[in-house]
């Protein structure tokens, strides 16, 4: 077995959905899933086959968005993988609908942080490789606690985002 770190690559303005899925409709149900959830949210999706002809699946409706699903998927390599990239939507939106997605087994993260994606690679009984995704690196450790004055610029941010009344 051989790790790698993957790192995703995207503008810091846009937000990205990191999941594992396992059949072939998971690409059109999580397009319904995001559409039904933010009509107006800008998104692509690639979805990696692990069978079959291992095709990387795309949906969407932003050519940049799909774009930047297609690039880093096809970095990351994982059978049943998926990414979601998003502009003018956070996860927080989105990511109930996603997990209720049926085929939806696992979400590693929803973040607009820098992110690298631990990935495993190993050889079948057959001798072809498989690649899967052990977890993620997701921003930065923590640089202390929040004192009151932290808290209170957590509370305002959050109203003045309108996420908190």
């Amino acid at each position: 077995m051989e790790l790698d770190i993957v790192d995703i690559r995207k503008p810091e303005d846009v937000n990205f959905i990191l999941g594992q899925a396992h059949f072939i409709k998971s690409v059109e149900d999580i397009y319904e899933a995001v559409v039904n959830s933010v009509p107006q949210a800008k998104f692509g999706v690639a979805f990696c086959e692990a069978s079959g002809p291992c095709l990387i699946r795309l949906e969407g409706n932003d050519e940049e968005m799909i774009s930047l699903a297609r690039e880093n998927m096809s970095r990351v390599a994982c059978g049943h993988s998926f990414g979601i990239f998003m502009r003018d939507c956070y996860p927080i939106n989105l990511l109930s609908a996603v997990k209720a997605v049926p085929e939806v087994a696992n979400v590693f993260c929803a973040s607009s942080n820098p992110v690298k994606v631990v990935v495993a690679e190993s050889g079948f009984d057959g001798g072809e490789a498989g690649r899967g995704i052990m977890g993620v690196i997701d921003g930065f450790k923590p640089k202390g606690v929040e004192d009151d004055a932290d808290a209170k610029k957590r509370t305002e941010f959050l109203r003045m985002i309108g996420y908190k009344r």
